[in-house]
């Protein structure tokens, strides 16, 4: 028998002018490479403060606020020689407000018209979303068949996260989805479990391969509510086992406009 997630997942009332606020606190990794043979590997980690509108008619434009901090720790390498180097952390990530429809934030950037993503498990769209079995069975069925277990940055655990993390992801989708990860060999259900700000969280844990993932639930309503992946292994940057390379912590709430601030 699938077992179900000992939480119950709902969601808050969404008209169409609505908009889906999500605010994300993280920490992530970057690397830079020196051009020189032979030079070492300078490994960052940095904290970023994003704030995003999704509107419930998604061809309205999105909202994105994404801010550097400026708080960086240095993993491998040296800070001071990096920056010799020519290394500027503004560089490495884009940064400011973005506006756009569909949520293509980047294509002014790269000089493209936005473009309505096709739907899939990375870019889930409503239409995408409602033809997904709520069955966890056939669920989990069609999450092997998109993503092959094996294969590198792919497997049916990272497709899902990758949907949940959109925060679009209904609930009753998102209680039959998380029973079907559950069946996974590698997953496992830990309580209590506290995110980057200290809230407690349920984290479904994959453990295998070179990192091991929590997929951190809300424990009210059953949302997203971030992520950390820890290193099970030294990699070839000179980071060690049980090292933190990414860790997220994420709230969501309906808002009546875009860029308007929801009361936590």
């Amino acid at each position: 028998m699938v077992p179900e997630l000992p939480v119950r997942t709902s969601d808050e009332p969404m008209e169409p002018e609505h908009y889906r606020y999500i605010a994300t606190h993280a920490w992530w990794m970057g690397t830079f490479l020196q051009p020189e043979p032979d030079a070492p590997c300078h490994v960052h980690f940095s904290e970023h403060l994003l704030q995003q509108w999704t509107p419930a008619r998604q061809d309205s434009d999105w909202l994105l606020d994404r801010v550097l901090t400026g708080r960086v720790t240095w993993l491998a390498g040296s800070g001071a020689d990096a920056e010799e180097a020519g290394f500027d952390l503004r560089d490495a990530w884009p940064t400011g407000r973005f506006r756009a429809p569909y949520g293509d934030f980047y294509a002014e950037l790269n000089e493209c018209e936005p473009r309505r993503p096709s739907g899939a498990w990375a870019t889930p769209t409503p239409e995408f979303l409602a033809l997904l079995p709520r069955d966890p069975v056939a669920l989990l069925a069609r999450l092997r068949e998109d993503s092959p277990e094996g294969r590198s940055y792919s497997g049916p655990f990272r497709s899902a996260v990758d949907a949940l993390r959109s925060c679009s992801v209904p609930a009753d989708l998102r209680a039959p989805l998380f029973a079907a990860l559950l069946e996974l060999p590698a997953v496992t259900l830990v309580d209590e479990v506290k995110d980057l700000d200290g809230n407690l969280c349920l984290a479904l844990v994959h453990d295998v391969g070179a990192t091991r993932t929590e997929l951190l639930v809300d424990p009210v309503d059953g949302q997203y509510a971030g992520e950390r992946d820890t290193l099970r292994r030294a990699s070839t940057c000179g980071l060690t086992e049980g090292t933190v390379i990414a860790e997220t912590s994420v709230r969501t709430a309906v808002v009546p406009a875009i860029g308007a601030l929801p009361v936590f």
